[in-house]
């Protein structure tokens, strides 16, 4: 079984590790060098140089299948021991103890209650107010907040200058491994208590107002456009909860109706002022 992941004896290069992940779990799992590559992975992984996800040039977001093959490996070929130090108790798997940041990462770790697992990169600036929780394989950029409450599941990729509100969640997609994983790009608001799941991607600039709940099947109803969309949100766009009535005579008579997340506008320089960071708060 994998040891703890500890500090790794070499910089392994992403082609390396591509490499050597290319393969079966039942076949990652039998080869003694799991281990070290292991902690290779890891360290690409925090350092930013691997991710789960990347955006291709013609916009669209690609999950990284062997990274994600790796991370799953190393779930399965580890045992669950005590993590020290941690108030209570703690029992998780070895391949991913709690990360632990030092000031020269320049992400600023609230106390109070935050847990970060190893193979999570945080950029320069990310600031994480307690309690939240970044699971292995999620990446943040500079400049973003992750607010109180605030789940980032593992692989879920979120962008530079984003605000996770108070209870946000991003859900992790880690199986199947060439599922795409939620992602959020720049400069968008995620509002209070706001969930997104199933690899659904929010472009750069959205803004979501607060309980609104996203799948990659959602259907989103834009009513500057007239159209329906579901898998992402365009850039720029304000939504909000909504709701439509639903078919039938059975609905029609009791009046039920069903969830349908609005688009109502796009940003504009209104939108910048309500949801802007406080500077001082930095």
């Amino acid at each position: 079984m994998m040891a703890a992941a500890g500090a790794s004896r070499r910089k392994t290069g992403a082609p390396e590790l591509a490499s050597f992940y290319t393969r079966s779990l039942d076949e990652l799992v039998a080869d003694p060098r799991l281990g070290e590559f292991h902690c290779e992975l890891l360290d690409a992984l925090e350092r930013g140089d691997i991710r789960a996800a990347e955006r291709g040039e013609d916009g669209f977001w690609q999950a990284q299948a062997w990274v994600k093959l790796a991370i799953l490996a190393g779930f399965r070929s580890s045992r669950t021991v005590e993590i020290e130090g941690w108030p209570g108790g703690a029992f998780d798997k070895a391949a991913y103890p709690p990360r632990r940041l030092s000031l020269e990462d320049g992400v600023r770790l609230v106390p109070g209650g935050n847990s970060i697992r190893r193979g999570a990169y945080l950029a320069q600036g990310v600031v994480v107010m307690p309690p939240s929780y970044i699971n292995v394989g999620a990446w943040i950029g500079s400049g973003t907040m992750v607010d109180s409450h605030a789940l980032v599941g593992s692989c879920a990729q979120v962008g530079e200058r984003v605000h996770l509100s108070a209870g946000a969640q991003v859900g992790g997609v880690l199986e199947p491994a060439g599922a795409r994983p939620v992602v959020v790009e720049d400069d968008c608001f995620i509002g209070a208590l706001c969930g997104l799941f199933e690899g659904v991607v929010v472009r750069r600039r959205a803004v979501l107002a607060p309980g609104l709940i996203l799948t990659a099947s959602t259907r989103v109803f834009d009513l500057v456009e007239g159209r329906e969309l579901s898998g992402e949100l365009p850039e720029g766009a304000v939504v909000v909860p909504g709701s439509r009535p639903a078919r039938g005579s059975f609905a029609l008579e009791r009046g039920i109706s069903l969830y349908a997340p609005c688009i109502v506008k796009y940003r504009d320089a209104g939108t910048d002022a309500a949801t802007a960071l406080e500077g001082a708060l930095r």
